[in-house]
């Protein structure tokens, strides 16, 4: 017996299979859906090439070198002539960068970290939300991170990773490439090589007021020329992988440096040298509609690394997650009258390898300032990867044998507590109108305002490194959220440097007499600020060479150096030997070799005093000082 009930009815028979069919339908679109609207999107490229400020190419800088393939870029693309990588160096500059966020905030700031990070909570790299989107992304290779990556960031992060791999040809893709060619190290050349010819001939470069005019600056520079256009070749190749793939029209290639770079002061350093970048963005044909500007054109609207991310997720229709500091400067709803009236950039300089050196700067507009904490330590101060460099070396050598003029000296002697560039008149900053009267109003208002963010984010590095490696490094922005008030106030601590000693001094005074060690350790510092004149305090400072802790023993040494005639040496070694953990010992090991190479035969440094834990001997940044102590 036939249990169909609709086999004997023709009509009922048929309105079922329509029904049948027309849901196979709606269940095909379901489960093809979400692969349509992933096909749909534009493909994003990064091209990033190390260590190369904007001076270096032509498109940019008439003195810089030729770069045809970038220029084609531009041609379908869009120039941002003020692009800042925040940090001059690669990974505080590519964890801002993949984080989209300031790395003092989130605890990212030091190069290279002595712990990682944690992401801030429910924050991740921004390639993790493209990847949640349907996006393929790939990384070849370097990541180079101060945070903790989590396991869904990229599909594959390697020499070998590639676009091409995606699992389907209509699968969006989001791949970064990095080209090492113009890397710093390749300037780590010989004094044989000055003997090989390059393509850029030195006697036509144009040096910057601040170098020498020597055989070894013209050389390198023209060689770092012939790098910068090995670069452009690599360019030339992607276009052509995407062109012939069928891609280039539905792909948003972006070329910038990670950082600026990579003569001596740039790269390290927070002048425009260093943190000002190459950014240009070719638009496809077939995405013209998401650019609100005409192809060709160039903006002077500032744009900074955590831009970048919230630029790519905008253009991809990819939610924004909250807790990010940057914001988009291209896509559907972005005005492009308010990106181009952007004109403030923060840049942050901590920590680099084994040189330590806490420095601040806020451009707005064609103003530049910068905060020097520590403007004793000259910028000169002994970095050893940096003094691989065959014009740093010259340079110092030139500097010992008083060979150099005053702006070319300004390099290895010590710093102002703020100094104020006018770029359109100075754009090499030179030239410090910090103490022009005609400035004081311009100046109180950018210190205000970076004072301002500093409080805001709160900026962790006034916890220290040591701190935050002891106490923090699990929730960053957590724990600088719970100290804001307390950060707060070693802040303020640490501006009593700008003012006149005698109105300073009580202030001190009573930092220095606190039970707290960061206020002794931050009311130190900026007495030793005040140099010799501030001798009055010596007699509150010398029970601190007694302490336990060696950062406040440190710096109390560094007092003692600074603003007496005494020998601090004996309570530089006890703080040396009293360190437990990695951070605490570069600092203390920073101090020794300013005072080693700050102070003549006075204050050399027994490199046989020095007694570090087994533990911290195997550190490479902390190989590189004692070795350096040794010599």
């Amino acid at each position: 017996m036939n249990s169909d009930p609709t086999s004997k009815n023709p009509e009922m028979s048929m309105n079922h299979a329509q029904s049948a069919m027309r849901l196979c339908i709606y269940l095909l679109l379901f489960m093809v859906s979400p692969c349509v609207n992933a096909a749909d999107r534009p493909n994003f490229v990064w091209i990033m090439s190390e260590d190369n400020s904007t001076s270096y190419l032509r498109h940019f800088d008439t003195n810089g070198a030729p770069a045809p393939h970038i220029e084609a870029l531009a041609e379908h693309g869009i120039t941002f002539d003020r692009a800042f990588s925040c940090a001059p160096v690669c990974s505080v500059a590519r964890t801002t960068l993949i984080t989209s966020c300031y790395a003092p905030r989130i605890g990212t700031q030091y190069h290279r970290r002595s712990k990682m990070a944690a992401m801030p909570s429910g924050l991740k790299m921004f390639p993790a939300y493209l990847r949640q989107a349907g996006y393929y992304t790939t990384n070849n290779s370097k990541e180079d991170y101060n945070a903790t990556k989590s396991d869904d960031v990229w599909d594959a992060s390697s020499k070998k990773a590639s676009w091409k791999n995606r699992p389907e040809p209509s699968t969006p893709f989001f791949h970064v490439v990095t080209t090492t060619l113009s890397h710093e190290s390749s300037l780590h050349f010989p004094e044989t090589t000055l003997k090989e010819s390059t393509k850029t001939d030195p006697s036509q470069v144009s040096l910057p007021p601040y170098f020498p005019d020597t055989e070894v600056f013209r050389y390198t520079l023209a060689r770092y020329h012939d790098r910068i256009m090995a670069v452009d070749n690599v360019v030339g190749k992607i276009v052509e992988e995407l062109t012939q793939a069928g891609e280039l029209e539905n792909t948003f290639l972006f070329y910038f440096g990670d950082h600026g770079g990579v003569l001596p002061r740039s790269k390290g350093y927070l002048f425009e040298s260093g943190l000002r970048v190459p950014l240009v963005v070719r638009v496809p044909e077939k995405w013209k509609g998401s650019v609100a500007r005409e192809l060709g054109s160039r903006t002077d609207g500032f744009v900074e690394f955590v831009d970048f991310g919230p630029t790519v997720l905008k253009l991809a229709e990819v939610e924004i997650p909250s807790g990010i500091d940057g914001n988009p400067f291209l896509g559907k709803g972005t005005d492009a009258k308010e990106v181009d009236g952007r004109n403030e950039t923060f840049g942050y300089a901590d920590r680099f390898d084994e040189k330590t050196d806490l420095v601040r700067s806020l451009r707005i507009g064609d103003l530049k300032y910068i905060r020097n904490f520590e403007p004793y330590y000259p910028d000169g101060l002994q970095n050893n990867y940096r003094y691989k460099m065959l014009a740093y070396q010259q340079w110092r050598d030139l500097h010992n044998e008083g060979k150099l003029n005053k702006v070319q000296d300004q390099f290895f002697v010590p710093k102002t507590v703020e100094a104020l560039y006018d770029l359109q008149s100075d754009p090499h900053e030179v030239h410090n109108l910090a103490s022009d009267p005609k400035f004081s109003k311009t100046l109180a208002q950018i210190r205000a305002r970076l004072n301002e963010r500093l409080k805001a984010m709160p900026d962790l590095s006034f916890a220290t490194e040591a701190g935050l490696y002891n106490m923090a490094m699990d929730n960053p922005v957590a724990a600088g959220q719970k100290h804001r008030e307390g950060i707060g106030r070693l802040i303020d601590i640490a501006n009593l440097s700008l003012l006149p000693f005698a109105e300073a001094e009580p202030k001190l005074r009573q930092a220095i007499e606190s039970k707290s060690p960061w206020e002794q350790y931050w009311g130190l510092i900026a007495a030793c600020c005040f140099g010799p004149d501030a001798a009055p305090l010596s007699d509150t400072v010398k029970p601190l060479l007694e302490k336990a802790q060696p950062l406040v023993v440190m710096r109390a040494a560094e007092f003692m150096a600074l603003a007496t005639d005494d020998d601090p040496r004996p309570a530089l070694y006890r703080a040396i030997s009293g360190c437990s953990i990695e951070p605490e010992a570069l600092r203390v090991l920073n101090s020794a070799v300013f005072l080693h190479d700050g102070f003549g035969d006075r204050l050399r440094i027994n490199a046989s005093e020095i007694n570090l834990p087994e533990a911290l001997m195997d550190k490479r940044d902390v190989t590189n000082r004692v070795e350096y102590l040794g010599r």
